[in-house]
């Protein structure tokens, strides 16, 4: 009976936990973006000319501040922009690291410049007989790979539990495996410590 009692309690937390999180999740970053709602003139304030509060009001806001970034972004001026304010971040040693390193992540996810990021692998690392998971970025190429005189491949091995953060390597194409995973669910793999793994199928 004490035994039974446990599963049962251990099934509801395993449901209740995920829920909570993602429900906490969820209504914290719906009141960080009602908080950019404060850039608003008080004039035109969205409180003042309703007349009460709307929560998630700070949601629809922030996604169209974003849609209005890329599109000036898109134009020339607001690309110069960009390129002045990233010259500035560079110049901070640490804002630097912490810009640079989410940029690259974000471009590699989201963006066009992704490339051959978007391809997941398997190699042993950091010995025989350990696996690790990595993105290909691209081929080594110009000096680096004269000096290898084979073909390597440049791979980003994100960190857990966060992966913004990780390493460099440079690892022979030929000890490479090819994955069928997307970037999405690496990313889960990675964050979760092995916890989700992408094609499980759990016995029942």
């Amino acid at each position: 009976m004490r035994r039974k009692i446990k599963n049962i309690f251990l099934t509801g937390l395993a449901v209740v936990v995920p829920i909570g999180v993602t429900v906490y999740i969820l209504f914290f970053l719906i009141a960080m973006m009602d908080g950019f709602l404060a850039i608003i003139p008080a004039a035109i304030y969205p409180d003042r000319l309703l007349g009460f509060h709307v929560p998630g009001l700070g949601v629809i806001f922030t996604f169209i501040l974003i849609f209005l970034v890329g599109l000036i972004t898109k134009s020339w001026i607001g690309n110069k922009l960009v390129g002045i304010g990233e010259k500035f971040f560079s110049r901070i040693p640490v804002v630097r690291s912490l810009y640079q390193g989410t940029k690259q992540l974000v471009d590699a996810l989201f963006t066009a410049k992704a490339g051959s990021f978007k391809k997941v692998v398997l190699f042993e690392y950091p010995r025989k007989g350990i696996y690790t998971v990595g993105f290909v970025t691209g081929r080594v190429r110009g000096e680096l790979q004269e000096k290898a005189g084979e073909t390597y491949l440049n791979v980003f091995v994100p960190t857990t539990p966060n992966p913004t953060s990780g390493y460099y390597l440079m690892v022979p194409e030929q000890d490479v495996i090819n994955t069928e995973m997307t970037v999405e669910e690496a990313f889960k793999l990675v964050i979760s410590g092995g916890l989700v793994v992408p094609g499980d199928k759990a016995k029942t």
